[in-house]
């Protein structure tokens, strides 16, 4: 389908503005965001994993989690090897997520305005099997 990936990022762009502004309160942007919502949904997780999951290099997320314990949103925890750094959430990051995740759900309930609940359920269900793809052909990591 020619144009899908232009609509796409006509979409993208706007919404990683509209959701850094909106986290800017707690002084965070959307790649920090990302840190956040993995560990929350994962519970303690290495920087590898988070790398992994974003596709991004190690050195990147390293930055990101500095920058959220500098903030006490994060810290260290020990880890299985001593080499490891394991981060989780510390009580004002449980704080911020909750915060931010209210403010996230209202934005994404306003932008989901007009689709129908089976039009939201294909686009779910097809963005993972596009991601998928394109890591397939990409062979790279990003930063």
């Amino acid at each position: 389908m020619e144009g899908f990936f232009q609509r796409y990022l006509s979409l993208y762009r706007p919404l990683i503005t509209k959701l850094n502004e909106l986290m800017s309160t707690y002084e965070l942007s959307y790649s920090l965001w990302q840190v956040i919502f993995y560990i929350k949904n994962n519970g303690p997780s290495t920087l590898v994993d988070i790398a992994n999951k974003y596709n991004v290099e190690k050195p990147t997320i390293t930055r990101r989690v500095q920058r959220l314990e500098d903030l006490k949103i994060v810290k260290h925890i020990p880890g299985v090897d001593r080499r490891e750094k394991v981060i989780q959430l510390t009580e004002i990051g449980e704080e911020v997520y909750q915060a931010c995740r209210k403010k996230i759900t209202a934005i994404e309930n306003s932008i989901m305005e007009g689709i129908t609940n089976e039009d939201q359920q294909i686009t779910f269900q097809t963005l993972p099997k596009i991601q998928e793809n394109v890591l397939k052909g990409a062979g790279g990591k990003s930063e």
